[in-house]
């Protein structure tokens, strides 16, 4: 099957569910309000795209490739971000539900999540140095053997950290926020 390669275009309130998106690379293309949920995006290249308003829930993501990909007022549950193509991956999350997703052992360096649901996200051995959370819910989020250094937790909302399972050096965390570092201890804090 010979790979398709798209430039520019914009691909707007399509629903790729039944069809499914051709396999190739597309370069700075635009998706607004598409449907990909359940679809298999494996083996596709994104680079400098932007989806917005999109379901990309359940996707197939079996070496996808996403370089500077921007993802705003997005649902994107249950994604396995682990199985995309690690190479130059770069991704931007704003306004999204990525409830479930993981992120198993990806490299996410300065990569923002603003405004996002990442209720029982997946950040095992992922480095998330420099990342940052503004508003983000991370209610039974998982953070083990994961990289925190210079994260900024600030105004991040119901997150538990252990700190002697990460590497938190230089994270950024708001007094409020301190109780989901000591949550392991069991202890009162009023």
């Amino acid at each position: 099957m010979e790979r398709v390669y798209t430039n520019g275009q914009e691909f707007d309130t399509i629903d790729f569910t039944d069809t499914g998106l051709p396999v190739g690379d597309y370069e700075d293309c635009r998706f607004l309000n598409c449907n990909f949920s359940n679809t298999d995006l494996g083996n596709t290249h994104f680079s400098d795209c932007i989806f917005s308003g999109c379901n990309l829930s359940m996707a197939a993501l079996v070496k996808t490739a996403f370089r500077d990909v921007r993802f705003r007022d997005s649902k994107m549950l249950g994604l396995h971000f682990e199985h995309c193509n690690p190479f130059l991956f770069a991704a931007t999350f704003e306004n999204c539900i990525l409830n479930f997703s993981s992120f198993y052992t990806r490299v996410l360096k300065k990569t923002t999540f603003r405004h996002s649901s990442l209720i029982e996200a997946d950040f095992t051995e992922a480095d998330l140095t420099g990342a940052v959370f503004p508003d983000c819910d991370l209610a039974g989020a998982t953070f083990e053997n994961t990289i925190l250094e210079k994260a900024d937790f600030r105004t991040a909302l119901h997150y538990t950290i252990n700190p002697g399972l990460n590497k938190i050096k230089k994270a950024m965390f708001s007094q409020s926020g301190l109780a989901g570092l000591l949550a392991q201890y069991d202890i009162i804090i009023e």
